[in-house]
């Protein structure tokens, strides 16, 4: 027993210089500037209907999104599509669905559906890719990194909340060449900013990968920061509206507060003014 726990506290202690070099090698991703930063931000409209274009033609081939629905492609404050328009793109998709008799078909997709996943369940995803790729709902809220002392206590202040979309935009132009001294794992692709810099996922985008229709820069990097912005809007879709419905809040307090300290200058004013009569009466 003394033995085993003797080993293990060393085991541990050779383990901590291990942890700490990999932490410092880690890389910080480049904050982006973004529309949507700040407490007045709003998505840019163009900017989503790229990423859109991008998430459709490329990271649709792997990627889930199962929680954003086709209708919400028109709503307020999203990428701006007419109710046509997202009539006639949830068509192109083969929605699985059971008929009047329980029996399964396919029909073509509606408005009211939910983005189909390329594959019918975790397991077949994951047996073309290796390991299953993350549904990409939430992915800009639920991927982020720690920027550490000060920029925590700044962060407060600027109310800087786009880890996500730079930590994917970092990832996406993240891709090179392993060092020498590196062991790359059979499978795995070297990036320099995802943890362990072992990533399975090949590099999905290129410079002038996809054709944008007004014309827009198609770099790798005007690339990644369309497809962010776009996943930054899925996991957040009313994002704009709750900052409005925020400041709205802050003027009412503002304005509520106000008259509050009035109206206690008014019910009180005898007592400031006579408060030897209060005195009396106690």
């Amino acid at each position: 027993m003394t033995r085993t726990l003797s080993a293990l506290i060393v085991a541990a202690a050779l383990a901590v210089p291990t942890v700490a070099a990999a932490q410092e090698q880690q890389m910080t991703p480049p904050r982006q500037n973004w529309s949507f930063s700040g407490p007045f931000g709003t998505y840019d409209q163009a900017q989503l209907q790229r990423g859109f274009k991008i998430y459709k033609e490329v990271c649709s081939n792997c990627h889930s999104m199962e929680l954003l629905s086709f209708r919400n492609l028109a709503e307020p404050g999203g990428p701006g599509f007419t109710e046509a328009q997202v009539k006639a793109l949830a068509a192109e998709y083969k929605i699985q669905d059971l008929d009047d008799k329980g029996q399964p078909t396919e029909r073509p997709g509606r408005p009211a559906d939910h983005f189909p996943s390329p594959f019918p369940n975790a397991a077949a995803a994951a047996a073309a890719n290796g390991v299953a790729p993350p549904d990409m709902s939430t992915l800009a809220k639920a991927r982020t990194y720690t920027r550490g002392f000060p920029w925590f206590i700044f962060d407060i202040f600027t109310q800087y909340q786009e880890q996500g979309p730079d930590y994917i935009v970092a990832i996406l132009n993240g891709y090179k060449n392993p060092p020498k001294d590196f062991s790359l794992p059979a499978g795995g692709h070297y990036n320099e900013y995802f943890p362990g810099h072992n990533i399975a996922m090949p590099q999905p985008l290129q410079d002038g990968q996809v054709t944008f229709d007004d014309g827009a820069p198609n770099s790798l990097h005007e690339e990644a920061k369309d497809v962010a912005a776009f996943l930054m809007w899925a996991s957040e879709p009313h994002l704009v509206q709750r900052k409005r419905i925020g400041f709205q809040v802050m003027i009412f307090l503002i304005v509520l507060s106000g008259l509050l300290y009035f109206t206690k200058k008014k019910v009180w004013k005898a007592v400031e003014l006579h408060p030897e009569k209060l005195e009396q009466k106690a």
